[in-house]
C-alpha cells in the first residue's frame, strides 16, 4: 500500500511541478526583447514582444514531446511567423538564462477553448472540434489566448499577461497584444464562475464592448 501511495505521489509531483512559466530575452538591434514560455505536462507556447515599446513580435506553441525536461521538440499548432518562415516544428532547448517567474498555481490554471456565449435567447456553442479555435492558457498566474487554425495555420491573434483571482473576480493586465499594443498595461476586471468543464466570463473587452463567454476545458 506504502508503494502504490508513493507511485501516486511522485506521479502528481512529476505532472503538475513540470508545468512552469519562465522568461528569457535576446536583443535585436539595441532593443531588449522578452522571451515568455509557458510549459506544462504537453503543450509549450513562446511569445516574443518587446516591453519597451509594446511591440508584439511573435508566438507559436503547440504539442511536444522531451526525454530529458530540457530539450522540446515542439509540433506547432499555430505559428504567428508562418508566413515567413514556414515553421510547423521546431526544438526548443531550456538553458540556464531561462528564469522560472511561475507564481502560486490558480483554480483556472489550463488551457481552454473558446466554448460558445451566452446571449439573450440563451447559451450559443461552438463545435470545439473544428480547425478555428480560440484557446487560452492560463498557469501560475499568468495567461494567453491565440486565435488560429489548425488547418490553414492562419493566425489571427493573441494576447497576454499576468492575472488574479479575487472571490468570482478575475483581473487580467495585459502585457503584449498582436492586434493593438496601446492597450498593453491595461488591466481588465471579470466575473468568473466554474461549472465542472466550463468557465463562464462575463465582462467588458479591452474596447468595451460587453462580453458573456464560455470557455471549455480542452481534453
Amino acid at each position: 500500500m506504502k508503494h502504490i501511495y508513493f507511485f501516486i505521489v511522485v506521479f502528481f509531483f512529476l505532472k503538475y511541478s513540470f508545468s512552469q512559466v519562465y522568461l528569457f530575452y535576446s536583443e535585436n538591434e539595441g532593443e531588449k526583447i522578452n522571451h515568455r514560455i509557458l510549459l506544462d505536462n504537453n503543450y509549450l507556447i513562446e511569445t516574443q514582444y518587446s516591453q519597451n515599446s509594446n511591440t508584439f513580435i511573435l508566438t507559436r506553441g503547440g504539442l511536444y514531446t522531451s526525454n530529458d525536461n530540457n530539450t522540446f521538440n515542439v509540433s506547432f499548432e499555430f505559428n504567428s511567423n508562418f508566413e515567413k518562415d514556414q515553421l510547423k516544428n521546431s526544438v526548443i532547448v531550456k538553458n540556464k538564462s531561462w528564469k522560472n517567474i511561475s507564481k502560486s498555481k490558480k483554480a483556472l490554471d489550463g488551457k481552454w477553448l473558446m466554448g460558445g456565449r451566452v446571449t439573450e435567447d440563451g447559451e450559443r456553442r461552438r463545435d470545439l472540434n473544428k480547425p478555428r479555435k480560440t484557446m487560452k492558457f492560463l498557469l501560475n498566474g499568468y495567461f494567453q489566448w491565440i486565435a488560429f487554425n489548425t488547418e490553414t495555420f492562419k493566425f489571427s491573434g493573441s494576447g497576454g499577461g499576468s492575472y488574479e483571482t479575487e472571490a468570482e473576480n478575475y483581473i487580467e493586465k495585459i502585457d503584449f497584444f498582436s492586434r493593438d499594443n496601446s492597450k498593453v498595461g491595461i488591466s481588465l476586471k471579470f466575473n468568473f464562475i466554474k461549472k465542472n468543464d466550463d468557465w463562464y466570463h462575463k465582462g467588458f473587452s479591452s474596447k468595451g464592448n460587453p462580453m458573456h463567454e464560455i470557455w471549455t476545458k480542452r481534453k
